[in-house]
């Protein structure tokens, strides 16, 4: 009898997928699931709406657009990490994310329709399905690099005006549309004066603080004035934190066929 082997390269490539920012693939089923009537018991804020409205576009535009993106993580005792992305949007519902470095990774990219994602591995025929709120690097989450439509995930409601340091900022309570969001819950500053988002802090579906964001060091990108440095806390760890640095900010025509498995190969 012939005992067959396993193929390096297959195992390879399950190394890659075990080591590939722990991601964990996405039971299908009740994780995106939502009743009309937990929907239906959310009064609707419009103002509050607006408000989330104003600050999404202010983070990035309603076109399409690419923009380059590092992340370096920071933990107690540790080396700090450094990863980068180049991220294609379109319309806050079409999202592909490239990994540039580090070399070893190169060519594994997200995938996102709509709330759906999908990691593609190179040595790997089959896409693997992963979750919003799954961990891509340090303290940042798929959902935070892929989608940042805040609007369209949550139900806004105004909680209190709060001032910090001679600005005052509208504090804004967003409950998620849905469990396959990437938070449940999201405390959100907004400033009063100029729509920008100022503060965030995330929570899980037990109400747990999962993390804190702040949006810091404001710059022209395609005529805005937009966050370039978003600084993400645990806030369960003391000290362990990611530093997201966004430049290279480009509007760019990108036809739905860009997102799609066929063409991710033609992306550069």
């Amino acid at each position: 009898m012939r005992i067959m082997t396993i193929p390096q390269k297959c195992v390879k490539a399950a190394v890659m997928i075990a080591s590939f920012s722990s991601f964990i693939v996405l039971t299908p089923g009740h994780a995106q699931e939502a009743t009309g009537k937990e929907e239906a018991a959310i009064a609707e804020d419009p103002v509050a709406r607006s408000l989330v409205e104003k600050a999404d576009l202010i983070r990035f535009p309603d076109e399409g657009f690419q923009v380059d993106v590092r992340i370096v993580t920071t933990r107690p005792g540790q080396e700090s990490e450094t990863r980068k992305y180049r991220v294609l949007s379109k319309g806050n519902s079409n999202t592909v994310v490239m990994v540039t470095e580090p070399a070893a990774e190169r060519g594994q990219i997200i995938l996102m329709k709509g709330r759906d994602l999908w990691v593609f591995m190179p040595d790997v025929s089959q896409p693997i399905r992963i979750a919003l709120s799954q961990r891509l690097t340090g303290q940042v989450a798929n959902g935070d690099l892929a989608r940042a439509n805040f609007a369209g995930d949550y139900h806004p409601r105004r909680l209190r005006a709060e001032t910090i340091d001679s600005e005052t900022y509208e504090v804004l309570e967003l409950t998620a549309v849905d469990r396959g969001v990437t938070y449940q819950r999201v405390v959100y500053w907004i400033n009063q004066r100029n729509d920008r988002p100022f503060r965030a802090e995330f929570y899980s579906l037990s109400k747990r603080l999962l993390k804190t964001c702040e949006y810091e060091n404001y710059q022209m990108m395609e005529g805005r004035q937009r966050p370039t440095r978003l600084v993400m806390k645990d806030a369960m760890r003391d000290g362990e934190q990611s530093v997201l640095e966004y430049g290279d900010m480009r509007l760019r025509e990108l036809p739905d066929k860009t997102f799609t498995k066929d063409y991710l190969k033609k992306l550069e």
